[in-house]
C-alpha cells in the first residue's frame, strides 16, 4: 500500500469525480483508477462504485476514505514534526473560522507568526460550526474558531479565548443611539438586517430574542458582517454585530454602536482542535499561542470607550 493510493482514494471522495480528482493530484485519469483498484485489490474489498460514470464510493469506501485521511494526516504530522525538531516549525497552519469570530482571528495569527516566522497561516473565514468540526475531523484544518455554548462531540478539546458581547449599530441620528445600553424588545422594532438563519451566529441571536419572548423579523438577512456594516450605512437600517467586529471596522462615521442590554448575554468563542495524540505540530503549536494570549482582555473594551 503506497501513501499516493490512499491521496488517490481521498481526492475522488472530495472531488467526486475522477477527472477532477486527477487533475487535484496532478496525475492521468487512467493512472489514478488503476491505483485506486490496485489498492481494492490489496485489500480484497471494493472501494468505488462504477458504471459509466462515478457513483461514488461503497460502504467500505466510505470507511477506508477516513482511516486513509487519518493516515496521511499523521504521515504530515510527522514530517512536520522532524522539520521542527531539526529547524523550527515550519508549513502551512489552516484555520477555520465562524464569521462572528473572523475579526478575532488576527489576535492569534499575530503572536503566532511571530513565534513561528517560517509558518504560513491560511484563514478560512464565513465557515458555519459544523463546517468546522467536520474538517477537523476530515483533517482538511488545524484549528477552528468557533461558539463554546454547547458541548463539543467527542473527539475534541478547545481553549476559551473571550466571550462574545453584542452592540445595537445605528444611524447616529436614531434615538437609541443616544442611549448608553439598549433592550433586544427596543431593537426588535426597528429594521433589522441581520446573519441568515443558517449561520449559527444567527442562531445565537434567536435564541437571545426568545429569551426576552421576541421574535426578530428582519427585512434583510446576509452571509456577511460586512454587509451588515454596509446596509446600517445606507441609513435605512439597523444591525446587531458582535463586538469583536468594532475592533475591525471600528464604529464607521455617522454610526453608533449600543451595549445590549435585557437579556445582558455574552457567547463563549474558543479555540477548538482534535484531541487525537499525539495532535499534530501545528494544532499543538497554536494552542500554546492561544494559552499565551489573553484575546479577552485585548477585546473586553469597546473603541471609543
Amino acid at each position: 500500500m503506497l501513501f499516493r493510493q490512499l491521496e488517490y482514494l481521498v481526492a475522488l471522495s472530495r472531488e467526486r469525480h475522477f477527472a477532477r480528482a486527477a487533475q487535484a493530484c496532478y496525475v492521468s485519469q487512467p493512472a489514478l483508477s488503476e491505483a485506486i483498484r490496485k489498492l481494492e485489490d490489496e485489500l480484497d474489498v471494493p472501494l468505488v462504485r462504477r458504471g459509466r460514470k462515478y457513483e461514488g464510493l461503497t460502504p467500505e469506501g466510505e470507511r477506508i476514505v477516513l482511516w486513509a485521511q487519518r493516515i496521511l494526516a499523521d504521515r504530515d504530522s510527522l514530517k512536520s514534526e522532524v522539520t521542527a525538531l531539526r529547524s523550527g516549525l515550519s508549513g502551512r497552519l489552516r484555520i477555520g473560522a465562524v464569521p462572528t469570530a473572523s475579526g478575532a482571528v488576527a489576535q492569534l495569527t499575530g503572536p503566532f507568526c511571530a513565534e513561528h516566522p517560517l509558518v504560513t497561516v491560511e484563514v478560512r473565514a464565513d465557515m458555519q460550526s459544523d463546517d468546522i468540526l467536520r474538517q477537523l475531523q476530515n483533517f482538511e484544518i488545524d484549528a477552528g474558531i468557533t461558539y463554546l455554548h454547547r458541548d463539543l462531540p467527542e473527539g475534541f478539546q478547545a481553549v476559551p479565548l473571550y466571550q462574545e458581547r453584542y452592540v445595537l449599530l445605528t444611524e447616529a441620528a436614531d434615538g437609541l443611539a443616544q442611549r448608553t445600553e439598549a433592550t433586544w424588545a427596543e431593537a426588535s422594532r426597528l429594521p433589522l438586517c441581520l446573519l441568515t438563519g443558517a449561520m449559527q451566529g444567527r442562531r445565537v441571536l434567536d435564541e437571545l430574542f426568545a429569551e426576552a419572548g421576541l421574535r426578530p423579523s428582519p427585512r434583510v438577512e446576509t452571509d456577511s458582517v460586512a454587509a451588515l456594516f454596509a446596509h446600517v450605512r445606507t441609513g435605512r437600517w439597523a444591525s446587531i454585530v458582535p463586538h469583536t467586529w468594532l475592533h475591525v471596522f471600528g464604529v464607521p462615521h455617522g454610526m453608533r454602536a449600543v451595549p445590549m442590554t435585557d437579556p445582558d448575554r455574552a457567547v463563549p468563542i474558543g479555540l477548538v482542535t482534535t484531541s487525537r495524540d499525539p495532535v499534530s505540530p501545528m494544532a499543538r503549536a497554536l494552542t500554546q499561542t492561544a494559552h499565551r494570549t489573553d484575546v479577552a482582555a485585548i477585546l473586553e473594551r469597546l473603541p471609543g470607550d
